[in-house]
């Protein structure tokens, strides 16, 4: 049995992500943010949204390597609206392999991205977590994220056959 790897932040290699990294970051995220993580997730974790932000801003897709490993992720994008003179950040994901999460790679890597979006001229960093995410909500705090909003997200399941209404007898 392996133990895994515990770095610290000075000994991790923050890099951006290339295309044979896909298969890994695909399976942390995998194992990280299932139903369990959130049932009510708006977003799901596939393929598709490592390769869309790849494509739209590679140099926001960020892995974290030890010993040559990769132990972690962030993925973001900028958004800049047409009557804002503001330009925001998106962090989309970020993930660290479970079992090794709260030993810095998680702030190491919001570092980096947080520096990449700066220097792109970004003044605000928006984030969005399960409101039941405890563990991600202390994260955040503890990078600076404050003005916490919470936001209601309704879903209709169409596979579902709708319950007729009943009519009322004239």
């Amino acid at each position: 049995m392996t133990s895994e790897p515990h770095p610290q932040e000075e000994d991790l290699r923050i890099r951006e992500m290339s295309i044979d990294d896909f298969p890994v970051v695909f399976h942390i995220g995998e194992n990280l943010f299932t139903s369990d993580y959130s049932s009510s997730m708006y977003r799901t974790w596939d393929e598709y949204e490592i390769i869309t932000l790849y494509n739209s801003d590679c140099e926001l897709c960020l892995v974290a390597e030890f010993n040559n490993e990769i132990l972690g992720f962030a993925l973001g994008t900028t958004v800049e609206k047409s009557k804002s003179s503001w330009k925001y950040g998106y962090l989309v994901w970020l993930g660290v392999k479970p079992g090794i999460q709260k030993g810095g790679i998680g702030g190491a890597l919001f570092k980096e991205i947080k520096r990449r979006m700066r220097e792109q001229g970004v003044r605000m960093i928006i984030i969005d977590t399960d409101a039941d995410n405890e563990a991600g909500i202390h994260f955040f705090k503890k990078q600076g994220f404050g003005n916490i909003q919470q936001h209601v997200y309704m879903t209709l399941n169409l596979s579902r056959k709708s319950p007729r209404k009943r009519r009322k007898p004239a």
